[in-house]
Protein backbone atom coordinates (compact mmCIF):
# COMPACT_ATOMS: atom_id res chain seq x y z
CA UNK A 1 0.00 0.00 0.00
CA UNK A 2 3.02 2.64 0.90
CA UNK A 3 4.42 2.81 -2.50
CA UNK A 4 0.70 3.68 -4.10
CA UNK A 5 -0.01 6.02 -1.30
CA UNK A 6 3.59 7.67 -1.73
CA UNK A 7 2.36 7.63 -5.94
CA UNK A 8 -1.05 9.39 -5.15
CA UNK A 9 0.86 11.58 -2.88
CA UNK A 10 3.30 12.71 -5.33
CA UNK A 11 0.49 12.84 -8.27
CA UNK A 12 -1.34 15.38 -6.13
CA UNK A 13 1.64 17.88 -5.46
CA UNK A 14 2.03 17.86 -9.10
CA UNK A 15 -1.09 18.46 -10.08
CA UNK A 16 -0.69 21.36 -7.34
CA UNK A 17 2.34 23.00 -8.30
CA UNK A 18 0.89 22.71 -12.25
CA UNK A 19 -1.90 24.80 -10.87
CA UNK A 20 0.09 27.67 -9.52
CA UNK A 21 2.15 27.97 -12.15
CA UNK A 22 -0.95 28.16 -14.77
CA UNK A 23 -1.89 30.59 -11.93
CA UNK A 24 1.24 32.87 -12.50
CA UNK A 25 1.17 32.70 -16.15
CA UNK A 26 -2.50 34.07 -16.16
CA UNK A 27 -1.59 36.82 -13.88
CA UNK A 28 1.24 37.83 -15.73
CA UNK A 29 -0.55 37.75 -18.63
CA UNK A 30 -3.18 39.64 -17.00
CA UNK A 31 -0.52 41.97 -15.96
CA UNK A 32 0.38 43.04 -19.52
CA UNK A 33 -3.09 43.47 -20.60
CA UNK A 34 -3.55 45.85 -18.33
CA UNK A 35 0.18 47.75 -18.96
CA UNK A 36 -1.19 47.54 -22.46
CA UNK A 37 -4.58 49.13 -22.28
CA UNK A 38 -3.48 51.86 -19.85
CA UNK A 39 -0.54 53.02 -22.48
CA UNK A 40 -2.77 52.99 -24.92
CA UNK A 41 -5.21 55.05 -23.44
CA UNK A 42 -2.40 56.94 -22.06
CA UNK A 43 -1.10 57.98 -25.76
CA UNK A 44 -4.89 58.27 -26.99
CA UNK A 45 -5.76 60.91 -24.10
CA UNK A 46 -2.58 63.40 -24.87
CA UNK A 47 -3.58 63.39 -28.25
CA UNK A 48 -7.24 64.47 -27.08
CA UNK A 49 -5.00 67.42 -24.66
CA UNK A 50 -3.49 68.71 -27.91
CA UNK A 51 -6.34 68.98 -29.87
CA UNK A 52 -8.12 70.68 -26.64
CA UNK A 53 -5.36 73.41 -26.45
CA UNK A 54 -6.03 73.68 -30.59
CA UNK A 55 -9.09 74.25 -29.93
CA UNK A 56 -8.51 76.70 -27.33
CA UNK A 57 -5.61 78.79 -29.90
CA UNK A 58 -8.27 78.57 -32.37
CA UNK A 59 -10.93 80.52 -30.48
CA UNK A 60 -8.22 83.04 -28.97
CA UNK A 61 -7.43 83.75 -32.78
CA UNK A 62 -10.51 83.98 -34.51
CA UNK A 63 -10.15 80.91 -36.38
CA UNK A 64 -13.56 79.54 -35.96
CA UNK A 65 -13.90 77.42 -39.31
CA UNK A 66 -11.30 75.38 -37.97
CA UNK A 67 -13.60 74.22 -34.88
CA UNK A 68 -15.68 71.46 -36.40
CA UNK A 69 -12.74 69.67 -37.93
CA UNK A 70 -10.44 69.91 -34.30
CA UNK A 71 -14.07 68.75 -32.71
CA UNK A 72 -13.58 65.55 -35.13
CA UNK A 73 -10.33 65.23 -33.54
CA UNK A 74 -8.49 66.19 -36.74
CA UNK A 75 -5.38 68.19 -35.59
CA UNK A 76 -2.54 67.99 -38.59
CA UNK A 77 1.07 67.65 -36.88
CA UNK A 78 0.11 66.10 -33.79
CA UNK A 79 3.06 65.55 -31.40
CA UNK A 80 3.80 61.56 -31.20
CA UNK A 81 2.48 60.22 -28.03
CA UNK A 82 4.22 57.38 -27.44
CA UNK A 83 6.27 58.67 -24.92
CA UNK A 84 3.26 58.73 -23.01
CA UNK A 85 2.91 54.92 -23.46
CA UNK A 86 6.17 54.25 -22.90
CA UNK A 87 5.08 56.33 -19.13
CA UNK A 88 2.22 54.44 -18.24
CA UNK A 89 3.20 50.81 -19.37
CA UNK A 90 6.26 51.83 -16.87
CA UNK A 91 3.83 52.36 -14.49
CA UNK A 92 2.31 48.72 -14.81
CA UNK A 93 5.77 47.25 -14.57
CA UNK A 94 5.87 46.91 -18.24
CA UNK A 95 7.46 48.35 -21.61
CA UNK A 96 6.24 49.25 -25.29
CA UNK A 97 8.04 46.94 -27.69
CA UNK A 98 5.72 49.21 -30.34
CA UNK A 99 3.68 51.91 -30.21
CA UNK A 100 2.07 53.51 -33.41
CA UNK A 101 -0.19 55.86 -34.61
CA UNK A 102 -3.69 54.59 -35.77
CA UNK A 103 -6.11 56.82 -37.54
CA UNK A 104 -6.62 60.79 -36.87
CA UNK A 105 -6.68 59.90 -33.76
CA UNK A 106 -5.68 56.86 -32.21
CA UNK A 107 -2.70 54.57 -30.73
CA UNK A 108 -1.79 50.89 -31.19
CA UNK A 109 0.61 49.29 -28.54
CA UNK A 110 2.03 46.52 -27.54
CA UNK A 111 4.00 45.46 -24.49
CA UNK A 112 5.99 43.17 -22.46
CA UNK A 113 6.09 42.53 -18.54
CA UNK A 114 9.47 43.83 -17.05
CA UNK A 115 8.61 40.55 -14.89
CA UNK A 116 9.15 36.69 -15.72
CA UNK A 117 6.38 34.45 -14.94
CA UNK A 118 8.91 32.72 -12.34
CA UNK A 119 9.89 28.86 -11.88
CA UNK A 120 7.61 26.63 -11.41
CA UNK A 121 7.23 22.89 -11.95
CA UNK A 122 6.76 24.03 -15.90
CA UNK A 123 10.25 23.91 -17.18
CA UNK A 124 11.24 27.44 -19.26
CA UNK A 125 8.69 29.55 -17.63
CA UNK A 126 11.74 30.98 -15.20
CA UNK A 127 12.82 33.52 -18.21
CA UNK A 128 8.92 33.90 -19.84
CA UNK A 129 7.74 37.29 -19.73
CA UNK A 130 3.89 38.37 -20.83
CA UNK A 131 3.36 40.09 -24.17
CA UNK A 132 -0.13 42.09 -24.92
CA UNK A 133 -1.84 44.52 -27.91
CA UNK A 134 -4.05 47.46 -27.29
CA UNK A 135 -5.41 50.06 -29.69
CA UNK A 136 -7.43 53.04 -28.29
CA UNK A 137 -8.51 56.64 -29.50
CA UNK A 138 -10.95 59.20 -29.04
CA UNK A 139 -14.58 59.73 -30.61
CA UNK A 140 -16.25 63.59 -30.45
CA UNK A 141 -18.91 64.48 -28.31
CA UNK A 142 -19.53 67.61 -28.89
CA UNK A 143 -21.13 69.93 -31.73
CA UNK A 144 -20.35 73.56 -32.78
CA UNK A 145 -23.14 75.90 -33.14
CA UNK A 146 -21.80 79.50 -34.20
CA UNK A 147 -23.48 83.03 -32.88
CA UNK A 148 -25.71 84.22 -36.40
CA UNK A 149 -25.49 87.72 -37.10
CA UNK A 150 -28.56 89.81 -36.85
CA UNK A 151 -29.90 90.45 -40.48
CA UNK A 152 -29.33 93.54 -41.73
CA UNK A 153 -32.41 95.69 -42.94
CA UNK A 154 -32.57 96.26 -46.48
CA UNK A 155 -35.66 98.82 -46.25
CA UNK A 156 -35.61 102.58 -45.40
CA UNK A 157 -37.84 103.04 -42.64
CA UNK A 158 -40.53 105.53 -43.27
CA UNK A 159 -40.00 109.57 -40.83
CA UNK A 160 -42.25 110.07 -38.43
CA UNK A 161 -44.55 113.32 -39.19
CA UNK A 162 -42.55 116.34 -37.95
CA UNK A 163 -39.14 114.78 -38.34
CA UNK A 164 -36.54 116.29 -39.32
CA UNK A 165 -34.61 116.62 -42.93
CA UNK A 166 -31.78 114.47 -43.13
CA UNK A 167 -32.05 113.38 -39.14
CA UNK A 168 -30.13 110.69 -37.42
CA UNK A 169 -30.32 107.81 -39.03
CA UNK A 170 -32.11 104.53 -37.01
CA UNK A 171 -30.02 102.25 -34.47
CA UNK A 172 -28.77 99.19 -36.33
CA UNK A 173 -29.20 95.47 -34.46
CA UNK A 174 -27.32 95.13 -31.96
CA UNK A 175 -24.67 92.60 -33.46
CA UNK A 176 -22.28 90.13 -31.16
CA UNK A 177 -20.20 91.55 -29.12
CA UNK A 178 -16.45 91.14 -30.30
CA UNK A 179 -16.16 90.18 -26.77
CA UNK A 180 -18.81 87.89 -25.83
CA UNK A 181 -19.66 84.70 -26.50
CA UNK A 182 -19.27 83.40 -30.60
CA UNK A 183 -21.19 80.04 -30.36
CA UNK A 184 -21.83 77.18 -28.03
CA UNK A 185 -20.41 74.25 -28.02
CA UNK A 186 -23.09 71.14 -27.05
CA UNK A 187 -21.21 67.97 -25.88
CA UNK A 188 -23.87 65.17 -24.58
CA UNK A 189 -26.61 68.03 -24.26
CA UNK A 190 -24.61 69.96 -21.86
CA UNK A 191 -24.18 73.68 -23.84
CA UNK A 192 -20.70 75.51 -22.79
CA UNK A 193 -20.92 79.07 -24.55
CA UNK A 194 -17.42 80.30 -25.82
CA UNK A 195 -16.24 84.12 -25.05
CA UNK A 196 -12.72 84.00 -27.07
CA UNK A 197 -11.69 86.62 -24.14
CA UNK A 198 -12.25 84.37 -21.44
CA UNK A 199 -11.60 80.85 -21.97
CA UNK A 200 -11.43 80.01 -18.26
CA UNK A 201 -14.47 77.72 -18.04
CA UNK A 202 -13.76 75.35 -21.28
CA UNK A 203 -14.77 71.61 -21.81
CA UNK A 204 -12.15 69.26 -20.69
CA UNK A 205 -10.85 66.65 -22.53
CA UNK A 206 -13.22 64.26 -20.90
CA UNK A 207 -16.02 66.42 -21.74
CA UNK A 208 -15.42 67.41 -25.61
CA UNK A 209 -13.64 63.55 -26.77
CA UNK A 210 -15.00 59.74 -25.54
CA UNK A 211 -11.06 58.24 -24.90
CA UNK A 212 -11.78 54.33 -25.32
CA UNK A 213 -10.20 51.22 -26.16
CA UNK A 214 -10.87 49.71 -29.87
CA UNK A 215 -9.52 46.57 -29.13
Amino acid sequence: MMPVYVVVIGALLFLAFAYFAVGQAAATRNGAQTAADSAALAAAQDSGDQVRDALLDAFRTGRLDDIGTLLDGDLPGLRDSCDKAGEFAALNKAHTTDCRPQGLDGYAVTVETDYTVGRSVLAGTENRRAHADASAAIGPRCAWQPVQPAPSSTSSPTPSPGAPVGGPSPSPSPSPSATGPVGTLTCDGHGWPVDPSDLTVFPSVADLFDVHLTS
